[in-house]
């Protein structure tokens, strides 16, 4: 149980940490919240909790090709601000894009037979 809750601790004090960077330094906070940090802390929790490298291995390959979708949101929310869409509108939009740019992937790797 305390293993979660020490989980829960890190993982939530890096939020804070770039939210309260974000406002003092955008570029900072850029470079802190493009790190894999959500990548790094299930990559070493999966470690810790399993020992399994042969899991750990699959999980970080799975990461590296899953993630092209998610810039799709990276576009979609500047564009929409610069076009004057209210932040929540645009955030869910951009949200929304992302959500069917990994439907659409993840149907395309599994018709090429990456990952299981």
């Amino acid at each position: 149980m305390w293993q979660l809750v020490l989980k829960g601790v890190i993982s939530g004090a890096i939020v804070v940490a770039a939210s309260e960077v974000a406002r003092r330094s955008t570029v900072w906070a850029a470079v802190l919240v493009s790190l894999p940090l959500t990548s790094i802390l299930a990559l070493a929790w999966l470690w810790f909790d399993t020992r399994d490298v042969e899991q750990v291995s699959s999980l970080s390959w799975a990461i590296l090709w899953i993630v092209l979708p998610s810039m799709l949101f990276f576009v979609a929310l500047p564009l929409l601000l610069r076009w004057g869409v209210p932040f929540i509108v645009a955030i869910v939009a951009a949200c929304a894009v992302m959500a069917v740019a990994y439907v659409g992937y993840v149907a395309l790797l599994d018709r090429l037979g990456v990952g299981s």
